[in-house]
């Protein structure tokens, strides 16, 4: 039924499809201590926008370990400017170009 180059097997030794939900652009960014340049926090915030504009956000926090992360859904914000490490660009722009 599906070619075998698409099918995996899981850790628990079970044979999966690798199915394709969405493609399209993402923006990952930190938090920067704007005194000292130094990052804040290990914190990541993630911006996933797909072929047809649907956008969707989550914090990304490193567990104790240091070993996983979790993924944890952040509402969208308007009008963001994010530093590129020369100036400041607006979200939308660098998600459309």
């Amino acid at each position: 039924m599906f070619p075998e180059d698409v099918i995996t097997t899981s850790k628990k030794g079970k044979k999966e499809v690798r199915n394709l939900i969405s493609k399209g652009k993402f923006v990952k960014y930190n938090y920067l201590d704007p005194e000292n340049g130094l990052i804040t926090e290990k914190k990541y915030r993630l911006v996933l926008q797909d072929c047809n504009g649907f956008r969707e956000e989550y914090f990304i926090i490193p567990t104790s370990d240091g070993k996983k992360f979790l993924m944890i859904p952040a509402d969208e914000k308007e009008g963001r400017k994010i530093w590129d490490g020369k100036k400041s660009i607006d979200l939308d722009e660098i998600l459309t170009h």
